[in-house]
């Protein structure tokens, strides 16, 4: 039986958290075997740009529902007053999705600098 130091296990004890359902016993025998050890990080700072294009994709989803039902709808009716109406609708529909284009692009851009630069 071999005893390591506190502040080894400690180390080990790190590693083990990090990686993914390994033991400091396993990760030893990896170590002592050669073979890779992946550990794992969690890059904090991107969550809330993930949970914002999280926000983006379902409310880009919500604003083309309402569009397609104001197509259907435009489509329906031969009046022109009716088809003036949804057209209208239709347009203002159109620019909240322009909004939320590029507020998107925005964070794309920002997610692969970090990417990059990573």
């Amino acid at each position: 039986m071999t005893r390591i130091r506190d502040d080894k296990y400690q180390e080990l004890s790190s590693i083990a958290k990090r990686t993914k359902d390994q033991t400091i016993s396993s990760i030893v025998r990896d170590i002592i075997h050669n073979n890779q050890v992946k550990v794992y990080t969690h890059d904090e700072s991107t969550d809330l740009l993930l949970e914002e294009l999280i926000t983006l994709r379902s409310e880009l989803n919500a604003i083309g529902v309402n569009f397609n039902q104001i197509t259907r709808h435009f489509n329906t009716y031969p009046e022109e007053d009716k088809k003036r109406f949804y057209a209208k609708i239709g347009f203002e529909k159109y620019q909240q999705v322009e909004t939320k284009i590029d507020r998107l692009l925005e964070l794309i851009s920002s997610l692969c600098k970090k990417w990059l630069s990573g």
